[in-house]
C-alpha cells in the first residue's frame, strides 16, 4: 500500500536519496527544503515540493497533517552564534508541528555517539533531540543512528588534489564505523514506507566494518594512483581559522571540532555491531563508485 510521506532536508545527502527511493516506489511524497531549485527534478516523479524552513512550525504542521510518516533531522547552522540554543529551538519547532498535526510515525536522523549529551560537539544536540522526541505521547519514533558518512571524504578532494595529502582534525589511527549514505537512505526509506516500528526505538546503521581515517585515505590513494597518499591530523587551530574565514560562527566551529577531536575517546564506538546494524557498501565500493568520479571531475 502506497503511503503519504514527508521528507525534511530533501536536498541533503541522505534526504535526497530517501526521496528518490520513495518516489520510484510510487509513494506520495512531499519534499520540504529552504532552497527548492534542486528539487524540481522530482516534480516529474510526482513529488509535492514546499519551500520552507525547519524552524517554521506552521509550514511543518500543514505538511505533516494527513501524512503517514515523516523524516526529520537536525540541520547544521554554520552561522549560529549559540549552536545548542539553535538546536533546541529546532527540536521545539519539530515537536510543536508533530503534536499539532497528529502524525503518528517519525523517522529521526540521528548519529552514533548521540547517547552522550556533552563532550561530543554537535552530536550533543542530536542526542537531546532523541530524548525530547521520546517524550512525545502516542507517536512512534525511530532514531536512525548513522555511522560517520563516507561522503565526508568528498569534502577534502581539493586538499588531496592540490596538496597531495588528506587530512582532518580527527586522529588518523582510531577506527570507527563508516557508512555510505545510500545505505542509510535505503534503511530510512524502508521504515518510512512500512511503518514497522512501534513506541520509541533506535536503528543503528554502521556500514560494513570500522575503518581508520588513515586506512580510508590509503584506499583513496590507490584509486587515484597515489598509493602513498598520507593522512595528516591537521592542528585544530589551523582548521578553525579556515572555517572562520569562510564565515562560520566561532561557536559552530568549536562544536564541529569538538566532535572531530573527540572521536579518539571512543564515543562513536559505543554501539554494538550485529547483522541488523551492518550494511553492504564497502569503502572500496564507495571510492570506486562515488569518490573517483567526483575526483576526476574537479
Amino acid at each position: 500500500m502506497k503511503k503519504k510521506i514527508v521528507i525534511l532536508g530533501a536536498t541533503g545527502t541522505v534526504g535526497s536519496k530517501i526521496s528518490e527511493i520513495l518516489l520510484h516506489e510510487g509513494h506520495q511524497v512531499t519534499l520540504i527544503a529552504r532552497h527548492t531549485e534542486k528539487l524540481e527534478k522530482y516534480r516529474g516523479l510526482g513529488a509535492e515540493i514546499i519551500a520552507g524552513d525547519i524552524t517554521d512550525a506552521k509550514t511543518l504542521t500543514n505538511a505533516f497533517k494527513n501524512a503517514d510518516s515523516a523524516f526529520v533531522l537536525m540541520p547544521d547552522n554554520v552561522k549560529a552564534e549559540n549552536t545548542r540554543a539553535y538546536q533546541r529551538m529546532v527540536t521545539g519547532k519539530l515537536i510543536e508541528a508533530i503534536e499539532n498535526s497528529g502524525i503518528k510515525y517519525i523517522v529521526n536522523m540521528s548519529s552514533l555517539g548521540s547517547h552522550m549529551h556533552e563532550g561530543n560537539g554537535i552530536m550533543a544536540g542530536t542526542g537531546e533531540q532523541e530524548v525530547r522526541l521520546n517524550q512525545l505521547n502516542d507517536v512512534n519514533v525511530l532514531h536512525i543512528r548513522s555511522a560517520y558518512f563516507m561522503e565526508n571524504f568528498l569534502r577534502t578532494i581539493g586538499l588531496v588534489k592540490n596538496k597531495g595529502i588528506n587530512g582532518t582534525a580527527a586522529d588518523g589511527d582510531h577506527a570507527i564505523p563508516m557508512v555510505a549514505t545510500q545505505d542509510v537512505a535505503k534503511i530510512a526509506a524502508g521504515h518510512l514506507a512500512s511503518l514497522d516500528f512501534k513506541g520509541k526505538s533506535v536503528h543503528a546503521v554502521m556500514g560494513p566494518r570500522d575503518y581508520t581515517y588513515r586506512e580510508f585515505t590509503t584506499l583513496i590513494g590507490k584509486a587515484i594512483g597515489q598509493s602513498e597518499l598520507p593522512y595528516v591530523q591537521v592542528p585544530v587551530e589551523q582548521i578553525k581559522q579556515t572555517f572562520l574565514s569562510n564565515g562560520f560562527s566561532e561557536d559552530f566551529v568549536n562544536n564541529l571540532l569538538e566532535m572531530g577531536t573527540a572521536i579518539k575517546t571512543g564515543f562513536m564506538n559505543y554501539q554494538k555491531r550485529d547483522d541488523s546494524t551492518t550494511t553492504t557498501t564497502t569503502a572500496e565500493d564507495f571510492v570506486r563508485e562515488v569518490y573517483l568520479p567526483l575526483y576526476n571531475k574537479q
